[in-house]
């Protein structure tokens, strides 16, 4: 096992523990245990280390690497840590759906009593885009509220916690129903602004848009329009684009807007989580099974 930077400190006895030994990435190099950085280290470190079978990703989302063709290198094996960081963003996810629906932005912003406002989540129609871990994780948080859950993703097999499953190709017509649409999908060149300009002018009137996936999923030119124009109720996004968001962008000014800075796993949340991802595909490569969070470089995720 290699990693082309110092990693965290209770990676060589995890190493240890799974049989395996730490190397410089160099021609004894198999697998290579990448913890963040700037991509041409990756790059380097990977042309040391031609040998490498495996390499082991930090984040859930992997856009970056797919962007810069890294994925397309033959004989290796990508991991990420999707699924990992499900419970603490789907807890996120919930947090923003709930705020936006009682109007807590606006409330947050008020110097004064002002009037009664609030949708209530119970029985509401949720659509989720996407069906990774955070996707059915939110929906085993919906289950108390008792809502209508609609999925879309690229084949509609059952998710459970779901009423239906469909396709992208019903994408605005679901979106006409849903009084909560949630963004989980993973971004890829299919899905960049997957909600523009036409599906959020389908969208149901008052309906609130939550983003914790990718900022680039959504149009946020459109999206400015649509909240300032009144036709949505409210959008929470942990996710922008551009990211960080600019100070000054219209965004900041809408008071139906509610944006948080990417935080719905924080360093701390994270640390344990890729721990345990990191422990279990270290224990497979050594015993040669099937590891987890296996990328798929043609869909990008």
């Amino acid at each position: 096992m290699s990693v082309a930077r110092p990693g965290p400190a209770w990676l060589p006895d995890a190493v240890a523990a799974a049989g395996a030994r730490l190397v410089a990435p160099g021609p004894e190099t198999e697998a290579l245990l990448w913890f963040g950085g700037e991509l041409a280290d990756l790059r380097a470190a990977l042309a040391s280390a031609p040998g490498t079978r495996w390499v082991q990703l930090p984040s859930a989302g992997v856009d970056s690497y797919a962007d810069d063709g890294l994925l397309e290198a033959p004989g290796i094996t990508w991991t990420s840590a999707k699924g990992s960081f499900a419970r603490p963003v789907a807890e996120h996810a919930l947090a923003l759906t709930l705020a936006t629906l009682r109007h807590l932005p606006e409330r947050a912003r008020a110097r004064s009593w002002g009037e009664s406002a609030g949708t209530s989540l119970f029985g509401a129609d949720v659509l989720v885009l996407g069906a990774g871990g955070i996707a059915r994780t939110f929906l085993d948080l919906l289950a108390p509220f008792g809502t209508r859950n609609v999925v879309v993703r690229r084949r509609a097999e059952p998710v459970p916690g779901a009423e239906r499953t469909v396709t992208t190709d019903h994408l605005h017509e679901e979106l006409a129903r849903a009084d909560v649409v949630m963004v989980a999908a993973a971004l890829t060149t299919q899905t960049r602004a997957l909600l523009g300009a036409a599906e959020l002018a389908v969208m149901k009137p008052g309906a609130v848009l939550v983003n914790i996936a990718r900022g680039g999923l959504v149009d946020t030119d459109a999206l400015v329009a649509a909240l300032a124009s009144g036709h949505l109720g409210g959008a929470a996004l942990d996710v922008t684009d551009p990211e960080p968001l600019p100070d000054g962008h219209p965004l900041w000014d809408l008071p139906t807007a509610l944006i948080t800075p990417h935080t719905a796993d924080t360093a701390e949340m994270v640390a344990p989580l890729i721990r345990a991802r990191v422990e279990e595909n270290l224990g497979r490569f050594v015993a040669g099974r099937t590891l987890e969070g296996v990328v798929d470089p043609a869909a990008g995720y």
